[in-house]
């Protein structure tokens, strides 16, 4: 009897990635025979930490910075929190308290700053405009003498805009402002040197490059002003961050790193035309959006509105054809509303509810891309035969 294997095309690694082999062959050990904890003197506990201290300065190498200046976190999440909610406090107790940061960040930074403005703290949230990039001249003019912080993702989760993340920067260190950057979805796809770049906090998450979940890192730029500690209880992480570390994990992504970091431009040669021929094709379909600059985005991110379609219902009848896709960000993937990020970018709620993004790597083929093609316009059509929203957009059914 033959049988048909099912079709999976994945186009999600935005909001995740699968492990790669070579992350999984250098964890593997720490797991099982390496699993001394890395506070203890012998042995075991030596060789773990030597690994943890290696994996450090594979992570600080790859992004320009100091093994001293990298502290391992929970994830990208946790590290936003720690920079954005450790400077804020410190600097709020010096009557610096105001904060900058984008309309269209991720949750994790801007419900850290709703927390903060409960505390009394000033936020001011720029605009990103249609083309969901953020305008270095807003950034100028919203410092005060007061901002104890700047902070704006160097490329957002859903439209994939790459923001002027070195301007930004240069005009912090020239203000004698601090500026910090969620740097998850921009790592590995974008050549980062936090010391050029005058960045002096980075996020960032190893589950985006095919390491596991569970782990992250925030950059702190040596010489900034001591913030509070994220956990109390132990000297790890340079008495930042207590709690026995976890050595795979850390082990994977200081792999994962230095793996992605490698061959940005060739791998992003692979991915862009790709990419392009996506979002051509897609644009075909009438009454069909691209969302945010067609140029500065990521090089593996379409994200494409379609009038008369709710993106739920159309992510479902995708994954019945095998194909998984986002409709906005994984972290609010339970969520009835419409996407902040494209309401930033000033789309209307009825279309915005009918975004599709798909996320490629360099792991996607050709074959993949010409599946999600033939798929793709038919159940786009199929959603709007039973929509009575696509019958008012037409003009049917009406008088």
């Amino acid at each position: 009897m033959n049988i048909v294997e099912e079709r999976f095309v994945y186009a999600d690694n935005a909001a995740t990635t699968q492990v790669s082999e070579e992350v999984l062959t250098a964890m593997l050990p720490w797991l099982k025979e390496g699993y001394g904890n890395p506070s203890s003197i012998y042995r075991k506990g030596r060789e773990a930490l030597a690994a943890v201290d290696q994996a450090r300065a594979r992570v600080a190498g790859a992004i320009g910075a100091s093994p001293n200046e990298i502290f391992f976190t929970g994830s990208g999440s946790e590290a936003d929190n720690w920079a954005i909610g450790g400077i804020a406090r410190a600097l709020g107790k010096k009557g610096k308290k105001h904060i900058i940061t984008s309309a269209f960040e991720h949750h994790a930074v801007l419900h850290t700053v709703h927390a903060l403005k409960n505390e009394g703290f000033d936020i001011t949230l720029l605009p990103v405009y249609d083309d969901g990039i953020v305008r270095v001249a807003d950034v100028s003019a919203a410092i005060r003498e007061d901002t104890a912080l700047v902070s704006i993702m160097y490329a957002n989760n859903e439209i994939g805009t790459i923001q002027p993340i070195s301007d930004i920067g240069a005009l912090c260190r020239a203000k004698e402002v601090i500026f910090h950057t969620d740097a998850v979805q921009a790592v590995g796809h974008i050549d980062i040197d936090v010391k050029a770049q005058n960045i002096d906090l980075l996020s960032l998450s190893g589950h985006k490059i095919h390491a596991q979940k569970g782990i992250g890192t925030l950059y702190i730029r040596k010489g900034l002003p001591r913030f509070p500690n994220l956990i109390e209880g132990g000297d790890q992480e340079a008495g930042r961050r207590a709690g026995t570390e976890n050595v795979p994990a850390i082990v994977g992504l200081g792999i994962a790193m230095e793996a992605v970091c490698k061959g940005i431009d060739k791998r992003n040669d692979m991915i862009r035309p790709k990419r392009d021929r996506l979002m051509d094709e897609i644009l075909k379909i009438p009454r069909s959006h691209l969302n945010g600059h067609r140029e500065k985005r990521l090089p593996g991110n379409a994200n494409i509105s379609f009038e008369g379609i709710e993106g739920e219902s159309l992510l479902l009848m995708l994954d019945m054809k095998g194909i998984a896709a986002s409709s906005g960000s994984a972290c609010t993937s339970g969520s009835l509303d419409p996407s902040h990020v494209l309401l930033a970018i000033g789309l209307p709620h009825e279309i915005a509810h009918g975004s599709l993004r798909l996320s490629i790597n360099e792991e996607t083929t050709d074959e993949d891309v010409q599946y999600i093609l033939e798929v793709l316009p038919g159940v786009v059509e199929r959603l709007r035969s039973m929509s009575p929203l696509w019958d008012q957009i037409t003009g049917k059914h009406i008088g």
